[in-house]
C-alpha cells in the first residue's frame, strides 16, 4: 500500500513538473508575441481595405492579449507534446518510444498547416461571402475586437483539429484504438464534427458547409492512416511471435 502511495506521489510530482515547464513555455512565447504585436497586427491587416476601429481603451489591450496568445499557443504546442511524451515514456516499450517521439514534430507542423488552411482558405472565403451579403445596403466597418475574434474562430479550431490524424495514429500505435472502431462510430463522429463546425463558424449555411466538410475529410484521413499503422503493428507483432516461438528441443 505504501509503495502504491509512493508511486502515486512520484507520478503527481512528475506531472506537476511537466505542467510547470509547459506553462513557463507559454508565458515565454506570450511575452515574445507581446513584444512583436505591432508587426503581427500589420501582417494580419495588410490586405484590408478598411482601417479597424476600437470602441474603447480596453479593446486595444484585448488586441494585444489576443495576438500574443495566438503566438503563445503556436509556440507551446511542440513543448506540450514533448512533455506528454516524457511523462508517458516510462510506460512505453522501446519501439513505442521511438514511434511516439516522431509524432511530436508532426503535431506542431499539422497545427501550423491547420492555421494556414483556416486563414488562407476558409477565412477569406467566409469573410468575402459575408461582406458581399451586405452588398450596397450596408457599409462594412470592422472593430479590431470583432475582426480578430472572427480570425480566431476561423483559424485556431482548424489548427487543433488538423492534429486529429496524428493523434489517431499515436493512439493506434499504442493499441488504444483501431480503424475498425473508428469506422463503427463514424456516424456519431460525423454528427459531433458537424456540430463543432456549426458552433465555430458564423451563423450562415455557407460558412457551416465550408467549415464542416474539411472536418469530415480529416476524419476519413484519420481512419486510413489508422489502418496503415494498425496493419504495420499487427505485422510486427506476428514477426515477433514467429521469431520468439518456442521450439521444443529433441532429446
Amino acid at each position: 500500500m505504501a509503495d502504491k502511495e509512493l508511486n502515486l506521489v512520484e507520478h503527481l510530482d512528475e506531472l506537476r513538473k511537466r505542467l510547470i515547464i509547459t506553462v513557463a513555455a507559454f508565458i515565454l512565447f506570450f511575452i515574445i508575441g507581446f513584444m512583436y504585436v505591432k508587426e503581427i497586427y500589420l501582417w494580419f491587416v495588410r490586405d484590408l481595405d478598411v482601417k479597424l476601429i476600437v470602441l474603447g481603451p480596453s479593446d486595444i489591450v484585448w488586441v494585444y492579449i489576443m495576438l500574443a496568445t495566438i503566438i503563445a499557443i503556436a509556440g507551446t504546442i511542440p513543448v506540450f507534446a514533448l512533455q506528454i511524451w516524457l511523462f508517458v515514456k516510462p510506460a512505453l516499450k522501446p519501439n513505442e518510444q521511438k514511434i511516439s517521439l516522431s509524432y511530436v514534430p508532426a503535431l506542431f507542423v499539422l497545427f501550423i498547416v491547420g492555421l494556414c488552411f483556416g486563414y488562407f482558405v476558409i477565412f477569406p472565403s467566409v469573410l468575402g461571402f459575408l461582406v458581399e451579403l451586405g452588398g450596397e445596403m450596408l457599409e462594412a466597418n470592422f472593430t479590431a475586437e470583432k475582426y480578430f475574434r472572427f480570425v480566431m474562430h476561423m483559424t485556431l479550431p482548424f489548427g487543433v483539429l488538423f492534429e486529429l490524424p496524428v493523434v489517431t495514429m499515436f493512439l493506434t500505435s499504442l493499441g488504444i484504438i483501431n480503424p475498425y472502431a473508428l469506422q463503427k462510430i463514424r456516424k456519431y463522429a460525423y454528427f459531433v464534427l458537424i456540430v463543432i463546425g456549426v458552433v465555430i463558424s458564423p451563423p450562415d449555411i455557407m460558412s457551416d458547409i465550408l467549415v464542416a466538410v474539411p472536418l469530415l475529410f480529416l476524419y476519413e484521413i484519420s481512419i486510413n492512416l489508422s489502418k496503415i499503422v494498425y496493419k504495420r503493428k499487427l505485422k510486427k507483432e506476428q514477426e515477433w511471435q514467429a521469431n520468439n516461438e518456442y521450439e521444443p528441443v529433441d532429446e
